[in-house]
């Protein structure tokens, strides 16, 4: 049976550059037997290896190499970000590029971020700010939750269930002007990651697996910014992060870097169009709805409410059916709890439906999709009318 994938959202298939990068690497015997660290000719090598590696991921985003910091993924980038944040010392002699006021341990987050960044907002004092029924957050709210105590303000590029973006650069300079830090969680910004970076966010954090490279993650730091690190030890990473380098995630996450930035245009496209006939079949189907900012949105989410259909039965349909699709939250789904994103937009949080598309995505895949879910829903349908 020929497989479909509409789960971009949750990770992307592995692309062939950040492959072929990482079959490369692996061919080299000696190299792998050294530890960045060291000095000798194994060390040595895999100290290249890696640095390269950071060069090459800083050229895509057009930052220096000293921003980079290589993470094992964007839940331990946003874990970094959030922790440095708000454990800065009070003088931030650190802080080279901009005067800094008191340390805060206060942060602000949106009603729709992430877990990954609520739960460590949770671990101290915050402000949620609330969303409208798209999912998008006003600057104005935000600018109203912020404090004199205030360390960091928590917003995401673009919904990981709703695919929603927001005016990051407008906070960008809020966040300037109160002299406090902005972090941006890139994990769902795909193609868009460059913009992001370049959007006036003092952290970026960005997800290595989403863009079709190995379960990684980067944080960006603007120039000049130092933060304590999450993870003690040793003094890798220039001191930001304790423990031994992931030299061949490294590899293949530059690689997977290089090539959503350089394809970032044609691929952005070919999504949206893929994404804008999903929005039309759902416009024209009674009993579904695409909820989310039909404006400012990422190019390759879709999320449809299916009214009074369980979502399990159609995931179950589709997968039966060779399509891979979500419902909800990626990360909370398990537990079989209603989604908080679109609980915090005030639409139908029980019965979604996620579609997702990406880097070798097809008209073919889309197509196969909706001629399943017509069968599904009508079937569906039929049952919910019999006594």
């Amino acid at each position: 049976m020929t497989r479909t994938y509409l789960d971009y959202a949750s990770t992307a298939p592995l692309r062939p550059e950040s492959r072929a990068a990482m079959v490369e690497w692996l061919r080299k015997e000696e190299p792998l037997r050294g530890d960045p660290s060291r000095s000798h000719f194994e060390g040595l090598a895999a100290r290249t290896a890696l640095e390269d590696s950071r060069e090459r991921i800083a050229a895509a985003l057009s930052v220096r190499p000293r921003q980079v910091l290589i993470c094992s993924g964007a839940t331990e980038a946003i874990a970094t970000a959030s922790f440095g944040a708000t454990n800065r010392r009070a003088g931030r002699e650190q802080d080279t590029s901009r005067e800094q006021g008191t340390s805060g341990k206060h942060s602000v987050v949106s009603a729709v971020e992430h877990s990954a960044v609520t739960k460590w907002a949770d671990r101290g004092e915050s402000t949620t700010v609330p969303v409208d029924e798209t999912g998008r957050v006003n600057v104005g709210d935000v600018a109203e939750a912020i404090r004199a105590d205030t360390a960091v303000v928590h917003l995401q590029w673009a919904n990981h269930e709703v695919g929603t973006t927001h005016p990051v650069p407008e906070l960008a300079e809020l966040c300037t002007e109160s002299e406090i830090l902005l972090h941006v969680d890139a994990a769902q910004a795909g193609t868009q990651i460059a913009e992001a970076v370049a959007s006036g966010a003092d952290l970026t954090s960005i997800s290595g697996h989403k863009l079709g490279g190995p379960t990684s993650g980067l944080l960006i730091l603007r120039k000049g910014l130092r933060l304590p690190p999450l993870l003690v030890g040793g003094d890798q990473e220039r001191a930001r992060r304790g423990g031994m380098e992931d030299v061949l995630a490294a590899v293949g996450l530059a690689a997977a870097v290089e090539a959503t930035c350089s394809s970032a245009v044609e691929e952005a496209e070919r999504s949206r169009h893929l994404c804008e006939r999903l929005i039309s079949w759902a416009d024209q189907r009674d009993g579904v709805t695409m909820v989310g900012n039909r404006e400012h949105r990422a190019p390759n989410i879709v999320c449809l409410t299916l009214d009074g259909i369980e979502p399990q039965p159609v995931l179950m349909g589709l997968d039966s059916a060779g399509i891979a699709a979500h419902s909800g939250s990626a990360c909370s789904s398990e537990i079989g709890e209603p989604s908080p994103v679109l609980q915090a937009m005030g639409v139908d949080a029980h019965h979604s439906l996620r579609l997702s598309v990406g880097w070798d995505s097809t008209e073919e895949d889309v197509s196969r999709a909706l001629d399943v879910l017509d069968r599904l829903l009508d079937e569906l349908g039929s049952l919910r009318k019999k006594p």
